[in-house]
C-alpha cells in the first residue's frame, strides 16, 4: 500500500487526475489549460497566505542589537618608525624580576564631575611617571 493511501485512506490524485470519478475525460490542450488554471489559483492562495503570515511576523519582529568586539587585523598594522621620544631612560625605571614595574602618579591634570540621574561621579585625569602628557589617563 502506498504511503499516501495509507495516511489518507484514498489514492493520490495527481494534477492530471483532479476530475471526480465518472466525469468526462479531457484530452489534449483542454487538460493542460485546466491544470494551468488550477495551478494559478493555488499559487495565488499560497501568496496570500504567505503575505498574511509575514504581516503577523512583522508585528512581533524587533531590531537585533549586535555586539561589537574590539578586534584588530594583522593586515591593518603599519610599520613602526623609530622616534627618540619613545625611548625611556632605563635607569629611571625599576623593573621587577617578573618584568613589571610600578606606576606612580605625578600630577592631576584635570578634574570633572559627571552627573547621572541620582549620582555624581568625580573624574580625574592623572599624569603618570615615565609617560608623556598625551598618555595621561
Amino acid at each position: 500500500m502506498p504511503p499516501y493511501e495509507a495516511l489518507y485512506g484514498r489514492k493520490c490524485r495527481m494534477p492530471l487526475c483532479w476530475n471526480e470519478v465518472g466525469e468526462r475525460k479531457l484530452v489534449g490542450p483542454e487538460i493542460v489549460k485546466q491544470t494551468e488554471d488550477k495551478v494559478k489559483i493555488i499559487k495565488d492562495r499560497l501568496r496570500i497566505s504567505s503575505d498574511r503570515q509575514k504581516s503577523y511576523a512583522d508585528l512581533k519582529r524587533r531590531e537585533i542589537e549586535h555586539q561589537i568586539h574590539n578586534v584588530f587585523h594583522v593586515s591593518m598594522l603599519q610599520r613602526y618608525r623609530s622616534d627618540s621620544s619613545h625611548v625611556l631612560p632605563i635607569e629611571s625605571i625599576e623593573v621587577n624580576p617578573d618584568l613589571t614595574y610600578e606606576e606612580e602618579p605625578i600630577q592631576i591634570v584635570a578634574h570633572e564631575i559627571k552627573e547621572l540621574r541620582n549620582k555624581r561621579i568625580p573624574l580625574v585625569k592623572v599624569l603618570w611617571r615615565n609617560h608623556s602628557g598625551k598618555e595621561a589617563t
